[in-house]
């Protein structure tokens, strides 16, 4: 199962979806649930060259905004312009369904109301894109179209009034305040924080009782930030709860086992050596000397 995948499968659940919208795009504001949320169509042109990751229709009282949600692991430096195309090509979608209203209403329209399929009064709904980017990397990459311009010899006047485009980059290794956010998103994307540092993230599963008792789609996301494959082994092997996996458990147990291999790796490096006593070798790795004593006859009969 590739990471889009995962990430698509996790923000299935419009109650999370709505939780971005609330956390990123409302600054915390509890403003949407999952109710408002509607499921649309990832294709963005009309012909079909874009394909979005999610995207939802929200209704705010009378009316709705369209909200795209891309996952972004690698950096991709491009990436302004991408997401420009992918609100292009919405905003074209809307468009299109309006000249087509239009166009059927001949009476009362004005020349150029007909030839063009819009109206003087004609609107079109909000698009917006947040850019969920969970690279280890740190984003080094265009924010704005204006970034990825050559401006060389180009006069400031002009520069000025070239259109720009800002996308919505949200770092989510960066990101200082998780509090804003209502599910366990929170809990997904505090993990991603701490993934790089087997101490931290130990002490955040220990500290939060959600990792005992995660649902599955979560723990398929995170499972990608430490190590997949014994994660996931991880996950068939322990019992399961109507979907809900036990974390905690399960990252205690990567992080001794690596401990364990550290510790192996560092006695086996020290008896290649040859200058170290038994008793050295287990008192600096960490191992018994019964253990020591194991891996020295087996390294021997190598």
């Amino acid at each position: 199962m590739t990471q889009d995948i995962t990430w698509k499968d996790y923000f299935l659940d419009n109650e999370r979806y709505a939780d971005i919208i609330n956390g990123i795009g409302c600054m915390g504001r509890q403003v949407v649930t999952k109710d408002d949320l509607q499921e649309l169509d990832t294709q963005t042109a009309k012909k079909k060259i874009k394909i979005r990751d999610m995207i939802r229709k929200a209704a705010f009282g009378v009316n709705f905004a369209i909200i795209g949600i891309e996952n972004q692991e690698t950096i991709d430096y491009a990436m302004p312009l991408r997401s420009m195309s992918y609100d292009a090509g919405e905003y074209e979608k809307q468009a299109e369904i309006i000249r087509k209203k239009v166009r059927k209403k001949r009476k009362g329209l004005s020349a150029g109301e007909y030839m063009y399929g819009f109206r003087k009064d004609s609107r079109l709904k909000p698009v917006v894109t947040f850019i969920l980017y969970s690279g280890a990397e740190e984003w080094d990459g265009p924010k704005t179209l204006h970034d990825m311009l050559d401006f060389t010899d180009i006069p400031d006047e002009l520069k000025k009034i070239t259109s720009d485009y800002r996308m919505n980059l949200i770092n989510i290794r960066k990101l200082k305040d998780t509090s804003i956010f209502k599910t366990d998103v929170r809990q997904v994307f505090d993990f991603i924080r701490c993934s790089e540092n087997r101490d931290k993230l130990r002490e955040l599963v220990d500290s939060d009782d959600y990792y005992k008792n995660m649902d599955e789609d979560a723990f398929d996301v995170v499972a990608h930030y430490t190590n997949a494959e014994e994660l996931i082994e991880a996950k068939d092997y322990y019992e399961r709860k109507a979907g809900k996996v036990d974390m905690c458990r399960a990252i205690k147990e990567m992080i001794e086992e690596g401990r364990a291999e550290l510790m192996t790796e560092t006695a086996l490096r020290m008896l290649a050596i040859g200058k170290y006593a038994i008793d050295e070798i287990a008192d600096i790795s960490g191992l018994s000397i019964d253990e020591v004593n194991k891996l020295s006859k087996k390294a021997m009969c190598k």
